[in-house]
């Protein structure tokens, strides 16, 4: 696909797309091939490979955008769709006159190395369906209170070309790998659910951090665990929340309101409060999508802006939002490479990468120990932010009373209430240690790979919600 697109004369169809008007016109070329499957009662129960390619174009006029896409990759079909978004930019956008500009291409120098060390195409259909047996008969085999088993496996390969009237062309390669297990397990009329991920922007090497049976024993051991759970007590308390929970917390009550086109449009709780202090000191938080192998990583955004790393906060102060291309236009500022789409069906839009918390001095121990009681987060669930407000909602999957510095009796049916910026002002501990988590999180109907991290971190005070 890549040598199509590059064989067909890009300054022409992005010429055309702005000959009615326009400030900016970009071009995003995509060629995925993808495999997923999934084991379920005892077999393999799909094997779905998928093809994929497409070609999206846009114009930005006075902050607003017109977008069209096309399976069909030939010249002609590309300044048909360009010759439409030139009309409709005139006539619904009022464009302006029109523009006889020369666009000059030019190849933007790739700022990351690659890393992927297996790329799954080099591997047989019976090597991946090989890493799913293993996973599976380790789970059946876990306990005999194990009554559900399922395995996922899949891998994408994305090939992208995308060119802009800013003269700006990139390339990208993205190999993603991802694999889980997900468990119940039944014990007198009682079940509970384990469920473990792994994955990230890289290839088979995955298996060598972590392999199949480790997946599936750390499912299933969640699982049991929560068995003997008793249900968890309600009321405002200390919750201290481990490293191994990933950064759903951050991602949710904070990430969102941070991006530029909720921040900058009064849609966020933290609408024009840059240089503000809007955290505790200890607090510094950075999205990243340089990070290697991590799930929300890439070389170029899906505007083709180089992948960097992005200060949101520092020490308390908020000192940037994420931007994407248009919403930088609208702000006359640079974009962060925070551009993001699921796929050329989609305009790209603010879209966080790898965001976290960075790790504090304190011993995630003694954190603990210094806690006479309160609860224990391993892992979260589900969960739902407002964005204008900050208020929070988080369903946690698995959690354990602190007793007098200790951990304690594990406990089920958590809810976590409050307030993203309040949150942020009252945390008083931050562990030394950092811990991932991996998603897809979901925004304006797209979906794009993400990670989050955190250290171990406590909240004084926090409404928890469930079932004394």
């Amino acid at each position: 696909m890549k040598e199509q697109i590059l064989d067909l004369d890009l300054k022409k169809i992005l010429q055309t797309s702005l000959k009615n008007g326009g400030d900016y016109a970009d071009l995003y070329a995509e060629d995925t091939e993808s495999l997923q499957m999934i084991a379920e009662e005892r077999r393999l129960e799909k094997i779905n490979p998928s093809l994929d390619a497409g070609v999206g174009l846009r114009v930005i006029s006075k902050g607003k955008t017109v977008y069209g896409f096309t399976n069909e990759m030939t010249e002609k079909s590309l300044l048909s769709l360009a010759g439409q978004i030139s009309e409709a930019v005139r006539d619904s956008l009022r464009g302006g006159e029109k523009s006889d500009r020369t666009i000059r291409l030019s190849p933007v120098k790739s700022p990351i190395p690659p890393s992927i060390k297996k790329p799954p195409g080099d591997f047989p259909l019976l090597k991946k369906k090989e890493l799913v047996r293993r996973a599976e008969e380790k789970g059946w085999q876990f306990s005999p209170k194990i009554a559900q088993v399922k395995v996922l496996y899949a891998d994408i390969v994305k090939r992208l070309v995308m060119a802009n009237s800013l003269g700006e062309l990139s390339e990208d390669t993205r190999v993603y790998t991802l694999f889980y297990v997900q468990s119940v397990a039944r014990e007198n009329g009682q079940m509970q659910t384990g469920y473990h991920p792994v994955g990230g922007l890289i290839g088979l090497e995955l298996f060598e951090e972590e392999s199949p049976e480790k997946v599936a024993e750390k499912s299933c051991e969640q699982a049991l665990r929560m068995l003997s759970a008793r249900k968890a007590p309600v009321g405002t308390m200390p919750v201290v929340l481990s490293s191994d929970a990933g950064g759903t917390m951050i991602h949710e009550a904070v990430g969102h309101g941070l991006e530029a086109d909720l921040a900058s449009e009064g849609l966020s709780v933290y609408h024009k409060k840059i240089g503000e202090k809007i955290a505790s000191e200890k607090i510094t938080v950075v999205d990243d999508a340089t990070l290697p192998t991590k799930r929300g990583s890439f070389v170029f955004d899906d505007e083709g802006i180089p992948a960097e790393r992005t200060l949101l906060i520092d020490k308390g102060v908020l000192k940037n939002y994420m931007y994407d291309r248009r919403m930088a236009m609208k702000d006359d500022t640079r974009p962060t490479g925070n551009g993001r789409r699921e796929s050329y069906r989609f305009r790209p839009i603010c879209r966080m990468t790898n965001t976290m918390i960075l790790p504090g001095t304190d011993d995630p121990q003694a954190i603990v120990r210094s806690t006479e009681r309160g609860l224990f987060v391993r892992k979260m669930g589900g969960g739902q932010v407002n964005t204008v407000n900050g208020d929070f909602v988080f369903e946690v999957s698995e959690a354990y009373l602190i007793e007098k510095g200790k951990i304690g009796d594990p406990v089920r049916g958590a809810v976590l209430t409050g307030n993203g910026p309040r949150v942020l002002q009252t945390i008083d501990k931050i562990g030394s240690d950092l811990g991932f988590g991996i998603g897809t999180c979901g925004k304006d109907g797209q979906g794009v790979p993400v990670g989050d991290a955190q250290p171990t971190i406590r909240i004084p005070e926090l409404v928890v919600g469930g079932s004394s």
